[in-house]
């Protein structure tokens, strides 16, 4: 779903255009512009601050600086996360650090956000802040958020439930 991997069998489209035969660069510009990640593990830059780590999908745009700034102190603020944009990675708690993950996946106002586990690696009060910001974003945005889980609660709460088991879809 992410674009990193070639399809053996049917066909990939994305924002209207087939991915079929579109080189690493024109596939890599289609995912920053068009696809967000979360990672359970967060995959956070320890020597940048929250700020710089979301700016990070930014840099392969060509947006100005203070452009870049703007929209990732505006994304932070919309995460609960306005007053620790200058803490770094080790600064903040597991719940923050994930904030911080959402914040950078959304930045670039994605159509599509692919979030693994995004929940696995936090408590349940951070887990639920967490889920509340996808299902926000999900809501006010009109972004489709495909979300894996082990978490059946989580499950529940989303519109569609694909289940799958080794490799295999499942009912």
């Amino acid at each position: 779903l992410g674009l990193l991997d070639a399809p053996t069998s049917g066909q990939v489209v994305l924002a209207e255009e087939p991915i079929a035969g579109l080189n690493d660069r024109t596939l890599a510009g289609l995912r920053n512009r068009e696809i967000g990640f979360i990672f359970q593990s967060f995959h956070l830059i320890a020597d940048l601050n929250a700020l710089d780590n979301v700016q990070i999908p930014l840099l392969y745009r060509n947006i100005s600086n203070r452009e870049r700034r703007m929209m990732a102190e505006i994304t932070l603020e919309r995460v609960g996360l306005g007053s620790r944009m200058n803490h770094f990675p080790t600064q903040l708690s597991g719940g923050q650090q994930q904030r911080v993950a959402v914040a950078r996946a959304i930045v670039g106002t994605p159509r599509l956000l692919l979030a693994d586990e995004p929940t696995g690696n936090l408590d349940s009060k951070m887990g639920e802040e967490v889920m509340q910001i996808l299902e926000e974003y999900n809501q006010e945005a009109g972004v489709t958020v495909v979300m894996v889980t082990h978490d059946e609660r989580l499950a529940e709460r989303t519109e569609r439930i694909v289940r799958l088991f080794d490799g295999r879809q499942v009912h």
